[in-house]
């Protein structure tokens, strides 16, 4: 089959390996429909490189059970699934004890395990949530993007009234709004440097939109109220990640999805807003939960797939899997010109 094998930084390539096999009686082969391109995928390929040299790479993404093992109860061939690409070992402490979130053995396919920028792609049948009648492949593997937004909002105590800022406007901050706004916000604020970003995420719910080129975090957002209940970092910056400290006002939240690929400094005025505001600031960490993979996962296959929950118009590019290297350079040299980008292997004929 063909397939896009990660070797080192802006080294991806559309080559020929072997078709996945089931190891195990619990295990399935799903044929991939459709793959998305995420954000932590560009800052790897431009930045860090693979995990595993050659590995094959992806893990949004949706497809058709084509073959299951013995032992498998839950799914059956020709069954139309989005999978959660986390996988844990449903045996140490933190699986016992209800946190899959902190498995000793937590991997994720694309890393270490091959992925779902291919034709197949091997699967525990537990990372399977069947899709309801009617829904996309293209949304089926916006289910992932969707779980990590309610992942992180299932840290916090947001409730019907809270105002909430969101700071990254990029595929997961659109998530985050769209999410907000379903679990009862009044209020979202959208703070991006990119008008092209704020102008989505007026599309996805946000109330308010605030361009913070060269502003104060904290003096910006008093423009429009003293503080909110809840600040979403999920544009993955450093300099984000210690500013969006002075969004909440006394009492509020903090939560943390993006990932910044550089050391966080601080500045003395933000960092004691944790202190001074006894602020709640929590991380969150990939998509899952007990039992797994977990509520986020069937609610963001419930509410997408039912139309509960618009999301598909992120998606700006359809494109077959062959272009996939092309694609990331392009990504990097003009990223406001791609929103989700879902490659689809079927698409190369």
């Amino acid at each position: 089959m063909k397939a896009l094998t990660f070797y080192g930084k802006r080294d991806l390539r559309y080559e020929d390996v072997e078709i996945p096999v089931i190891q195990s009686g619990k295990e399935v082969i799903v044929k991939v429909k459709a793959a998305g391109i995420c954000g932590s995928d560009i800052a790897r390929y431009r930045n860090l490189g693979p995990y595993v040299p050659g590995n094959i790479w992806g893990h949004e993404f949706a497809g058709e059970i084509v073959a299951i093992g013995p032992e498998v109860e839950n799914a059956a061939v020709g069954d139309h699934v989005a999978c959660c690409p986390t996988l844990v070992c449903h045996q140490c402490s933190y699986c016992q004890g209800g946190h899959p979130a902190g498995c000793d053995s937590l991997n994720t396919i694309g890393a270490y395990a091959p992925g779902a920028f291919a034709e197949y792609v091997r699967m525990p049948s537990s990372a399977l949530v069947k899709m309801p009648e009617g829904m996309s492949f293209e949304e089926g593997a916006l289910s992932e993007p969707a779980a990590v937004a309610i992942h992180g909002l299932y840290q916090t105590e947001i409730r019907m009234g809270y105002e909430v800022a969101v700071v990254g406007c990029g595929n997961i901050g659109l998530m985050c709004i769209a999410w907000a706004k379903a679990f009862g916000a009044k209020k979202v604020y959208a703070l991006d440097i990119s008008d092209t970003h704020l102008k989505m995420a007026e599309h996805f719910g946000a109330d308010v939109l605030i361009n913070t080129t060269d502003k104060d975090f904290y003096e910006v957002i008093r423009e429009y109220c003293d503080g909110v209940d809840l600040a979403i970092e999920s544009a993955g910056n450093p300099y984000t990640a210690a500013r969006v400290l002075g969004l909440p006002h006394k009492g509020g939240e903090v939560v943390y999805m993006g990932i910044p690929y550089a050391d966080v400094a601080v500045p003395r005025f933000y960092f004691e807003k944790i202190m001074r505001n006894e602020l709640r600031v929590k991380g969150s960490w990939c998509t899952v939960s007990a039992p797994y993979p977990g509520k986020e996962w069937m609610n963001a296959v419930d509410y997408i797939g039912n139309h509960k929950v618009h999301v598909a118009d992120m998606i700006s590019h359809r494109e077959p899997l062959s272009k996939g290297p092309e694609l990331f350079e392009r990504i990097i040299e003009n990223p406001e010109a791609f929103g989700k980008v879902m490659l689809c292997p079927e698409l190369d004929g």
